[in-house]
C-alpha cells in the first residue's frame, strides 16, 4: 500500500479498463480525484474534455467507459448487466441493473488502485455520473455504507431499483440534477435518494430534458457542491470564486 498520495496512471489500473486521466490544472497536487460515468450509449472522450473544462483545483479526473457495447453499435457503450428495451418509453432502459460493474469499481478502481496503490482517501473521492453513468455513481455510494466519499454528483439518474437500502443513511452527500419534465427522477425517486442518503440536494432545471447543464445557472450549484466538498492543500488559489 502506497503511503504518499500520487496522480494515477493507466498502469495502475487493471488492463480490462478503456479511461482517460487529467491531472489537476498548473502542475497542482492531486489533493482529489472524480471518477466520471457517462451515460447509456456514450463513450468516455466527452468526459475526458468536461474534466480539463471544469478546471477543479487539485483535482485529478478520470473517465472511465462503460466495459460493454450496445448491440450493433461498437462506438456507443454502457455500464448495464442487461440491454432491456422499454415500450414505454420507446428506447433502451438504463436500470439494466449493475451487480456486475458497481462491485467491479468498488474493489478494482476505488479500493485497489485510488486508496491502496495511489493512497486516497474515500472522503478525497468524488463521482460524476450523467444518465445511466449517474444510477451506476449512486449505486456505488449506497453500497459503500462504511465509507464516507467526496460526494456524487448526478445528471438525470436516479437510485437503481436493484440497490438494497442500506440499515443506516449514507454520509456521502448528493447533488442532483433534472429537467422538470425527468422521466427518472419524479418526487418518488427523489424522496428515494432522501431516504438512503443523509444529505441530497435537487437542482431542477426550469427546462426540460436531463441533459448535462447548459448554461452558467445550470452548472452553478455544481461548482458549489465542489466548492464545498474539495480538499485542498493549498488554499483558494489566486483568481477563484470562493462559494
Amino acid at each position: 500500500m502506497a503511503t504518499e498520495k500520487r496522480l494515477p496512471t493507466k498502469e495502475d489500473f487493471d488492463s480490462s479498463w478503456t479511461l482517460s486521466i487529467t491531472p489537476p490544472p498548473k502542475n497542482q497536487k492531486p489533493t482529489n480525484v472524480l471518477l466520471f460515468f457517462h451515460g447509456l450509449g456514450g463513450s468516455h472522450e466527452p468526459f475526458a474534455q468536461l474534466g480539463t473544462q471544469m478546471n477543479l483545483p487539485e483535482t485529478a479526473c478520470i473517465s472511465i467507459r462503460g466495459p460493454e457495447p450496445l448491440p450493433f453499435e461498437p462506438d456507443s457503450f454502457h455500464y448495464g448487466d442487461d440491454v432491456i428495451f422499454d415500450n414505454t418509453i420507446g428506447s433502451i432502459d438504463p436500470d439494466g441493473g449493475f451487480k456486475k460493474q458497481s462491485p467491479r469499481i468498488r474493489q478494482s478502481i476505488i479500493q485497489r488502485t485510488l486508496i491502496q496503490i495511489c493512497a486516497y482517501k474515500p472522503r478525497e473521492i468524488f463521482l460524476f455520473g450523467f444518465g445511466q453513468g449517474g444510477m451506476l455513481a449512486l449505486d456505488i455510494a449506497a453500497s459503500t455504507p462504511t465509507s464516507e466519499l467526496g460526494g456524487i454528483i448526478s445528471i438525470g439518474g436516479a437510485l437503481p431499483s436493484s440497490t438494497t437500502p442500506p440499515a443506516n443513511k449514507i454520509k456521502t452527500p448528493v447533488l442532483v440534477a433534472h429537467g422538470i419534465d425527468s422521466p427518472w427522477l419524479a418526487p418518488q425517486a427523489t424522496d428515494q435518494l432522501k431516504r438512503v442518503f443523509e444529505s441530497v440536494t435537487i437542482n431542477k432545471y426550469r427546462r426540460q430534458g436531463d441533459s448535462m447543464p447548459q448554461n452558467r445557472d445550470e452548472m452553478m450549484p455544481v461548482m458549489r457542491f465542489f466548492g464545498s466538498r474539495l480538499r485542498s492543500t493549498a488554499g483558494v488559489p489566486e483568481g477563484s470564486i470562493e462559494v
